[in-house]
Order: C-alpha cells, then structure tokens, then sequence
C-alpha cells in the first residue's frame, strides 16, 4: 500500500532552511559597515583641514595641530582685513577671474552650437583636438607663454592675464558646453527657424534659456579653476598691486620658514568666501532645467 504524504510533511520538506538566508543578511550587514566607515575616513580627510582653518583663525598662538583655540581671540582677521593683504587682492582675483569666466563661457557657447548642430568631417578632429588640450598641463606652455607676452608687450597687464586664462580653461568649457548643448530638442530651433528667427536669435532665445542649468554648471566649474590658478598669474603679473589673492598667500611665509598659522587660517577662509557666495548665488538657477519638459509638451 502506497502511504500518501500530508500535506504539512510536503509543506516542511519543501521549504528553505533560514540559515543560509540569516548568513547572507549578515554578509550584506558587514559589508555596509565597511562602506560607511570607509565613507567616514574619506569624509574625516576633508574635514579635518576645514576644522583646522576654524579652529586657527579664532586661535592666538596656533599651529598646525587641530586644538580649541586658547586664547579665542579675532586678532588675526583683525591683522588681515586691509587693503593690502586681503581687500585688493580679492578684488584683483574677481576682476581677473571674472572677466576671464565671462570670456570663457561665451566663447564656449559659440564654438559649442555649431559642434553640436552640424556635421561635418573636421567635427570629429576637432573634437580630439579639444580633448586633447584639456589634458595639457597649463605649467607644461608657461615658459613659451611668458616669452611670448614679452614679445607682445602683455606682460604685467591685467588684461592679457584674463585673455589667457580664458583661453587655457576654454577646450574643457567647450567640451562640457557642447555636451550640455546636444541635450536640447532640435526641434524647438526648428520651429523657431518656421518663425523667421535667425541662429543668433535661435541661439539667444531658445536654446539659451533651455540649456541654463548646464551654462551655470560651466560658469561655476570655470570660475573654481581660476580663482585658485597660483601659476598664471605668478608667472604673468610683476607688479605687487597686480596680484590675486592666489598669489598674495605667500606673504604669510617668512623667508627663514616662519609662518603665521592664525593670519593664514583667516585669510583662507576670507579667501573661499566669493566662491562660496558664486556656488549658494548660481547653483539656485539649476532648478531651470524644469523648463525643457515644460516647452516639449504639447
């Protein structure tokens, strides 16, 4: 006589023992720890220095180990907030790197629209050649560049210092603005074209406002370069009054290696202060990448 199972004997025979589950939650347990504390030694890397510029700056007779200040004091933003140490080099930097940025970015638009609407054979040379430039170290064409703006009586302007900047930061500008370029619809120039719009007015009103976010991802990006570029304008600029702030830190090492540790902490944090202020201004505009769902529907 054949014996007939229940169906509670199938039931427990069939199914899974909880131990290999139980292991592998314990597996993906132990791994997620290792990230987050691989995560948090990254994270200390970074702040530990910021902490240190904090700590230092509001510190009477710091050093270079992170320890509460003693005595607290304002003393060293005392010493550095003057014309000569901090306000005009700050102010020399803005006009440098501003000018440059703004050189940049618009010459980037320009040459990105074509790369990105038309064919052509030379496109894609041309593109290896901008990608190619973007890997050229800039201090690899600072001797070339030097004899050159001698020759052309450029040295010691501030104007050729921006021209150059913007040229040395453009092949990456033009390679990130085309990139952000080919993600607006042809469509939209198109029917501007139907309209009688020209390509500079497609360009100004259509593709411009669509493209926001990327142009403002561009500015910032380009804007970050420069402001902490030493070598440019070290190697460009002669005249003290000349000089950004990137170039001006030196003062704060003595010639027989004593440094102001406090002064130079509080002048750092001064000096990320327009970048701070640049990304919290710009990056409230990326929330115009809305704009394109908005003009593709319908």
């Amino acid at each position: 006589m054949a014996v007939i199972a229940s169906p509670k004997s199938m039931t427990r025979r069939s199914r899974p023992s909880a131990a290999p589950r139980t292991a592998h939650r314990s597996r993906r347990s132990a791994e997620r720890a290792m990230v987050n504390v691989v995560l948090l030694l990254i994270a200390a890397a970074f702040l530990v220095p910021l902490l240190w510029l904090l700590l230092a700056s509001l510190n009477g007779t710091a050093g270079l180990r992170v320890t509460a200040p003693d005595p607290w004091t304002l003393t060293n933003f005392r010493q550095v907030l003057n014309a000569d140490i901090t306000f005009r080099p700050i102010l020399n930097g803005l006009i440098l790197c501003g000018g440059a940025t703004a050189l940049c970015v618009g010459c980037a638009v320009l040459a990105a629209y074509p790369l990105s609407r038309y064919e052509s054979r030379y496109k894609r040379p041309f593109l290896l050649t901008i990608l190619f430039a973007t890997g050229l170290p800039i201090t690899a064409v600072m001797v070339p560049v030097y004899g050159m703006f001698v020759q052309v009586n450029l040295i010691d302007t501030m104007y050729g210092t921006v021209l150059f900047l913007g040229t040395s930061a453009l092949p990456f500008a033009i390679w990130l603005t085309k990139n952000f370029m080919d993600g607006v619809p042809l469509v939209l120039e198109e029917a501007a074209w139907t309209d009688g719009a020209s390509g500079l007015q497609t360009l100004r009103r259509v593709v411009l406002p669509l493209m926001w976010p990327g142009i403002t991802v561009v500015t910032i990006f380009t804007f970050l370069t420069m402001w902490g570029n030493f070598f440019v304008p070290f190697f460009l600029l002669l005249s003290p009054d000349q000089l950004p702030a990137s170039v001006s830190i030196l003062n704060f090492f003595g010639s027989r290696g004593t440094v102001e540790y406090g002064q130079l902490a509080a002048f750092s944090l001064l000096y990320s202060t327009p970048v701070v202020l640049l990304y919290v201004v710009m990056s409230r505009v990326l929330g115009g990448s809305s704009a394109l769902g908005g003009a593709l529907k319908g």
